[in-house]
């Protein structure tokens, strides 16, 4: 996870409040520290190196500082006009907050003050390398600006080509989310690296807003390649919906704040054309669309729908099927989708928003890996191992439950949390 605080200042002045005790017999010097003590000499390592050549775009200004802190920084490109930056929140650098531009030359100066109220400024001067003439990593966000979204919405991004597992960290390192009110969470990995999602341990609170962005560009990834773009969007987490289908009773239960609100018949996949069994998050919503399977197995058929919701990349949504009507609630035989009447679908599309959760269970046949936004699909625990950096602590699966006597295991369904604001 890579969460940070904003700030739109160029220049960056953090107070010293020195701490004072008061008492009877007060031994302590004017800066909290006994009288005595010794004081920490202070170190500030500031990179790039000074004179440093060929920086990537994506260069972070590095601040390591021992026996103090950051205290002032400020950077201009090689016309003196400032470049604005951020800092990390564990203060080990400084991320402009859009990418350097090539064959420019930059100049950082970063003031520490130490812990005796001695202050140090390093100044650094790099140029940036030529424009990369390396094939690029395409990367696609799908979260996307001033959307309302379901609380299971996980921020997903796909790359193309995979990441190698060996570079797998530095590309994490550059995906950035903010929540307010702050709700931390993790990235997670695909085994293959094709895509990874961000998440919280449990649903995203109603009203929550989540700022992303994937700082990319000019990143070297691996040997060979380079990230395309940055890609910025805020968006914000509406109502909580949810939908559970049970292939035992044939029936959707639609549930809002964890109350049921309605019961829907449906007919879902027969059964050489199962439906997928597990926790999904709804992906696009559609008034109309047709179907046009004449080049999938089991496929040959092309069909207009009304009402469509996708579930999967494979080709598994809710939607509207008034030529199954009479099967639904009791006969499975789409092929793969959930079939409801015109009517509920019509009114479904009224309720729910992109990422809610839609819990599948009874078909026999398991949701695979990255068919679809499957980070729901795994407890916490295993959503965790999937993070190519280490995982804050406060947010490390629990202990085993006999470690841990009285309190319930991670993972599964997050519970419901009532709504603050409305859907789109």
């Amino acid at each position: 996870m890579e969460s940070r605080r904003r700030s739109n200042l160029l220049y960056v002045a953090v107070a010293i409040t020195p701490l004072v005790l008061v008492g009877c017999t007060s031994h302590n010097s004017p800066d909290g520290r006994p009288t005595g003590a010794p004081v920490a000499p202070l170190e500030l390592v500031v990179t790039p190196a000074d004179q440093a050549r060929d920086v990537p775009i994506s260069a972070e200004l590095g601040t390591a500082v021992k026996g103090g802190r950051v205290t002032d920084v400020r950077i201009t490109d090689d016309k003196g006009t400032p470049v604005k930056a951020e800092p990390r929140e564990d203060a080990s650098a400084w991320v402009p907050t859009t990418p350097l531009q090539p064959r420019r030359t930059y100049t950082a100066e970063v003031t520490a003050t130490g812990d005796s109220g001695k202050t140090v400024t390093q100044k650094t001067t790099f140029t940036t390398m030529p424009k990369s003439t390396k094939p690029v990593v395409t990367t696609t966000l799908y979260f996307t600006d001033d959307r309302t979204y379901g609380t299971a919405m996980p921020v997903t991004v796909r790359f193309d080509p995979p990441i190698a597992k060996d570079a797998r960290a530095d590309v994490q390192r550059r995906l950035f989310v903010k929540t307010n009110p702050p709700q931390p969470g993790t990235w997670s990995w695909l085994a293959d690296g094709g895509e990874a999602y961000y998440r919280a341990p449990d649903f995203w609170r109603p009203g929550t807003t989540i700022s992303v962005r994937t700082g990319l560009q000019g990143l070297p990834i691996g040997k060979g390649h380079v990230g395309d773009v940055d890609r910025t969007a805020t968006a914000k987490i509406g109502r909580q919906v949810a939908l559970e289908i049970d292939n035992a009773t044939k029936q959707m239960s639609v549930l809002r704040d964890g109350k049921l609100i309605r019961k829907i018949p449906v007919s879902l996949g027969r059964p050489n054309t199962p439906t997928s069994s597990g926790k999904m998050v709804i992906m696009e919503k559609h008034d109309y669309t047709r179907f046009d399977t004449r080049n999938e197995p089991n496929g040959g058929y092309v069909v207009d729908v009304a009402d469509a919701q996708r579930l999967t990349w494979g080709g598994e949504f809710i939607h509207a099927a008034p030529w199954s009507e009479g099967d639904q609630g009791h006969t499975n035989v789409s092929h793969g989708c959930t079939n409801v009447s015109s009517a509920a679908a019509d009114w479904l599309m009224s309720v729910t928003q992109v990422g809610d959760l839609v819990t599948v269970k009874g078909t026999g046949v398991d949701l695979a890996p990255g068919n679809g936004w499957t980070a729901w699909n795994v407890s916490w625990d295993e959503f965790v191992e999937g993070s190519a950096l280490p995982v804050p602590a406060e947010l490390r699966p629990a202990p085993p439950a006999e470690e841990r006597p009285n309190t319930a295991g991670g993972g599964g369904t997050p519970a419901p949390v009532p709504s603050t604001s409305a859907g789109d």
